[in-house]
């Protein structure tokens, strides 16, 4: 019922988010043992790492998965090889134009879906053959751009035309959120903030539970200041950030707090001078539930409003 269930050969049009530190194996298989779409995050992580992950989900699910490649790491080059290498079934990309691997991706069978944050990256990832883009809005966390969800959707919708996917990724973590995605023209939705709270979701239980246990107002952005926006849950962490913002602190000052903070997060649990990258949904998540419960009732409510099966 879905070109994205189609394109990549998904029961339900729902990706997971390829969130840097978290979107690992376990958490990928589990989505795509769900009937939707893992990724696994590549971010900075060295090959040999990414190697094991692509592999160990291999063992873990026969279905279809993802790796996200952020094109302005500095392995960008070798994951690129990597994911033709292991024969993964398509690529999500971020911060940056992925029109030079493009061509050998397509030629080894990879689908190709860059996540774009206006009309204008939309349309030029399309001519460079993007299978489809995921247009993020700014209620997504980590690093985001200014268009909403709302906004952004029907617009990249409308550039890209009738032949492209469009995925809507930023403030879904609910049927009623996916149901709302398919109104604007959205073909599929991507999910990042509701899996962090997902029992196989590998985080730090710390990390976990602020995102249970965050409501509509806990959460910041940091980095206007220095042109890269991120938004976090509000912790001392990202109140001394805006600080130092404020106050002109030198950037190596601002760098040395920012180096290592995800993984503070992530692995240690600490939510003091950690890094807890988290969208404006966590709000409406006051539970941790696994993959296939999630997944399940999503799809099942946006089914329900929608009227159809996705």
């Amino acid at each position: 019922m879905s070109r994205v269930s189609d394109l990549l050969g998904i029961k339900y049009p729902l990706l997971q988010g390829g969130m840097a530190w978290v979107a690992e194996s376990t958490l990928a298989s589990a989505v795509s043992n769900a009937g939707g779409a893992g990724i696994i995050a590549g971010g900075n992580a060295p090959i040999d790492y990414l190697r094991d992950q692509i592999r160990r989900c291999k063992e873990l699910t026969d279905k279809p998965f993802g790796v996200n490649i952020m094109l302005m790491s500095p392995n960008a080059e070798a994951l690129a090889q990597l994911v033709i290498d292991e024969k993964v079934n398509f690529v999500t990309t971020g911060a940056g134009n992925p029109g030079v691997y493009v061509p050998a991706w397509k030629e080894a069978g990879i689908k190709v879906i860059p996540v774009v944050p206006s009309v204008a990256l939309a349309r030029r990832l399309v001519k460079a053959g993007a299978d489809a883009v995921i247009a993020e809005g700014t209620e997504s966390g980590g690093h985001i751009g200014q268009n909403t969800t709302m906004c952004l959707v029907p617009q990249v919708v409308d550039a890209v035309g009738a032949d492209v996917p469009v995925i809507a990724a930023g403030g879904i973590a609910d049927g009623r959120g996916v149901a709302a995605a398919f109104m604007l023209g959205a073909d599929g939705v991507q999910l990042g903030t509701r899996f962090l709270a997902c029992s196989e979701c590998q985080i730090h239980d710390n990390y976990k539970n602020a995102v249970v246990k965050a409501k509509d107002t806990d959460n910041q952005i940091t980095g206007f200041y220095s042109g890269s926006p991120c938004r976090c849950i509000k912790s001392r962490y990202t109140k001394k950030l805006q600080e130092m913002e404020k106050n002109a602190a030198p950037p190596e000052d601002f760098e040395a707090l920012t180096v290592g903070s995800l993984r503070k997060a992530v692995v240690d649990g600490n939510v003091d001078e950690g890094s807890m990258l988290c969208g404006l949904i966590a709000g409406m998540i006051t539970d941790i539930k696994p993959a296939a419960e999630i997944v399940e009732e999503i799809m099942g409510g946006a089914e329900k409003l929608l009227g159809r099966t996705l």
